[in-house]
């Protein structure tokens, strides 16, 4: 999928909670998920789904934060304070991917999508949850 400025940053890999893909479309220029539920498409922006997306995410992150600190680290081979403070500040500012052109759009789709990434919404696009093989989640009721 070629990535323009519009398209949502979880593009094909946004489920509704019957498993079923959201499709991806423009509405006046704005990215928005097309959401299927009982035999309609529910129309939500892009925005909106993205940013709970991104905010679990780096919640998630977070909470094992020195975990995934120490892999990335470890991983970089780079262990030094300052690494590890790059690491921090990375996870401290993830909210940035949302900035048009922060990050290569497909890159991190793929790389989300190769890792079993799928994000689960609600029929008025309220993140229900996300899925990742051998990533627990407790879910907010």
């Amino acid at each position: 999928m070629a990535s323009t400025g519009e398209d949502p940053l979880f593009a094909d890999l946004v489920f509704n909670e019957d498993g079923e893909p959201a499709q991806v479309t423009t509405i006046g220029g704005e990215g928005v998920y097309a959401i299927p539920g009982d035999d309609f498409l529910r129309h939500v922006e892009a925005s909106h789904i993205d940013r709970q997306i991104v905010h679990r995410l780096q919640e998630r992150i977070r909470a094992m934060g020195d975990t995934v600190a120490d892999g990335v680290v470890h991983m970089l081979g780079e262990e030094d304070l300052f690494t590890r403070a790059s690491v921090q500040h990375a996870i401290d500012h993830m909210d940035q991917i949302l900035q048009p052109g922060a990050v290569d759009a497909d890159q991190l789709r793929t790389a989300l999508w190769m890792g079993g990434f799928r994000a689960i919404v609600d029929h008025h696009g309220d993140l229900v949850r996300i899925d990742v093989p051998g990533w627990e989640e407790v879910e907010d009721t």
